[in-house]
């Protein structure tokens, strides 16, 4: 078993990066650079799904199929589970590596057992539907969602025990290896896709729609190839760690039933965006799981809406996952070892906080400034024409005010765990989904696709506010002076840059550009963006950038 490095105290200065804010640093990075590659393979995936199934019913109905495997493997992978995993594991790996080695083989086992227990009974109620409906008329896109979705779920337990498999590697410093597993299912969507699209190419009467059951299959096993990924990087953990006895593993029978019961509540808690996410693909895929009718009326909503909300989440996404999820990510390890100690606690949750706006608000921004480039460089072309890419930058600009707010979200809801407080995350996350879906249902009528966005920006915002408020519960005042100071900074700086690009925005051409001139849209907003945020952080010193340039360094505290 490797050594693992002790934790320094807190330094009591805040003008210098802390011992908890480079390594929080560190490790940001090494999540970060190895989710961006993930995500730039899923942009890939993407602007090759676009180009090849469109955003018709079709590929609408195999985003409705994703979206259940999806939201297990946020709830139950890198969610609810993992988060009430990780602590304990923690303090049983400090304690005892063979205890902590029983524990982590009796919750994987029990998720791996009963998911696979959920997806047989899954297969079991679609197996009925696809009995009652294969054979009536006009429900060929209804079947196909069936279809598509018996074939893909069982990839849900296999994603999700490599989630946990993950959790145990960050415990032991090994972030890489679980940030850089998404590429191994991109890449096996990617092949499958592009073999439909030269397939489709050469006989124009080859049905697309086809492909996407070689793209679900594909899915299947790069499921089965994470997860032996996974076990190999853990090879150096378990190296000199005898395997638990059945006797050990009966003693730790108290902490799996502990974990899940912790886990249960943390469902909710950690997974608003996720059921948010879910509900508003449900919602948008009413038209052809259900028909053009809401109770007698005309739905607000088409058979491409599933699709065009899919790629807009696909989009907002990337700089929430690359960035605020990473942040969250590091963190939870130094929250778990720093809960015992109040003001080692704070600062570790004050770091996170800065780090998280000092990128998730320009990102945000930014994101606002680029959707309509962004999304006709990703998707635009092929079965993807421009009046769809309208369609995904609108819903992109209502999603982009989520970006900061998640990443908020997901720090500050850690920090209530790692502390024991679950009811408070879990109370206002009720709130937040039940609120979702009322706006949900009242704001496609008057914005279409754009008001399941909208909606889930608002709670999202809501919940940051909520959460932020009853922190002082948890950890004392989190949200001091100098705090804020630093937030009104990193305000200033965003300001300085949006200021600079609604100048450009002022000046730039407004005409209907072809895929080229996005592209160079794109890269002038976003460079210039990004050059004058970082300059103005840099003249003004901000401390976050100071982090950033010394997160290898051994800047004293």
């Amino acid at each position: 078993m490797p050594s693992r490095p002790t934790p320094e105290p807190a330094a009591t200065s805040r003008g210098h990066p802390t011992s908890q804010a480079r390594r929080l640093v560190a490790d940001t990075w090494v999540i970060s650079a190895l989710t961006l590659v993930s995500r730039i393979a899923g942009l890939a995936r993407d602007a090759g799904n676009s180009r090849t199934f469109g955003s018709g019913p079709e590929f609408g109905a195999f985003t409705f199929a994703f979206l259940i495997p999806n939201l297990f493997r946020r709830l139950f992978g890198e969610g609810a589970l993992s988060a009430s995993f990780l602590p304990r594991y923690t303090n049983l790996l400090d304690e005892d590596p063979r205890k902590a080695r029983a524990y982590a083989r009796l919750v994987i086992g029990s998720t791996a057992l009963a998911l696979t227990a959920i997806t047989v009974l899954v297969e079991l109620v679609l197996g009925l539907l696809w009995l009652r409906w294969h054979a009536q008329p006009d429900v060929s896109t209804r079947v196909l969602a069936v279809e598509l979705t018996m074939l893909v779920f069982p990839y849900m337990p296999m994603v999700c025990v490599t989630a946990l498999l993950g959790a145990v590697l960050q415990v032991h410093g090994r972030f890489g290896p679980t940030a850089a597993s998404p590429i191994l299912l991109n890449l096996g969507i990617i092949l499958p896709t592009l073999a439909t699209a030269i397939y489709a190419a050469a006989h124009p009467e080859f049905e697309r729609s086809t492909g996407l059951y070689f793209v679900c299959a594909a899915i299947l096993i790069s499921g089965v190839v994470q997860i032996i990924w996974s076990l190999w990087a853990l090879r150096d953990a378990r190296r000199g760690v005898a395997a638990p006895t059945r006797a050990e593993l009966g003693e730790r029978r108290a902490d799996l039933n502990s974990t899940w019961r912790f886990a249960l509540p943390m469902i909710i808690g950690l997974g608003v965006l996720q059921l948010n996410t879910f509900f508003d693909g449900v919602i948008a895929s009413y038209p052809f799981l259900v028909g053009p009718k809401f109770l007698g009326l005309d739905y607000p909503l088409d058979g491409h809406s599933a699709a065009v909300v899919g790629y807009a989440q696909r989009l907002y996404q990337f700089p929430l996952g690359v960035f605020g999820i990473a942040v969250a990510t590091a963190i939870y390890p130094a929250l778990a070892r720093a809960s015992k100690t109040q003001d080692d606690f704070v600062e570790v949750v004050r770091h996170g906080l800065q780090l998280t706006i000092f990128i998730g608000l320009p990102a945000t921004i930014g994101l606002m400034f680029v959707a309509t480039p962004m999304t006709a460089v990703i998707y635009r072309g092929g079965q993807f024409p421009a009046d769809d890419v309208v369609r995904v930058a609108r819903v992109l600009l209502a999603y982009a005010p989520a970006v900061c707010a998640y990443s908020i979200i997901h720090v500050v809801t850690r920090a209530y765990f790692a502390r024991g407080d679950s009811l408070t995350p879990v109370r206002i996350s009720l709130y937040m989904v039940g609120g979702n879906l009322t706006l949900n249902v009242l704001l496609i009528w008057w914005l279409g696709e754009a008001g399941l966005a909208t909606s889930t920006s608002i709670c999202s915002i809501l919940q940051v506010i909520l959460l932020v408020r009853g922190m002082r519960r948890v950890a004392g005042r989190v949200v001091d002076g100098i705090l804020m100071r630093h937030i009104s900074m990193i305000a200033i700086a965003t300001m300085i840059m949006t200021a600079t690009l609604g100048i450009g925005r002022y000046f730039w051409a407004a005409e209907t550009r072809d895929w080229q001139g996005s592209l160079f849209e794109l890269v002038a907003f976003a460079g210039m963006g990004i050059l004058v945020y970082l300059g103005a952080a840099w003249f003004m010193k901000l401390e976050e950038m100071r982090w950033l340039l010394h997160r290898e360094s051994g800047v004293s505290s």
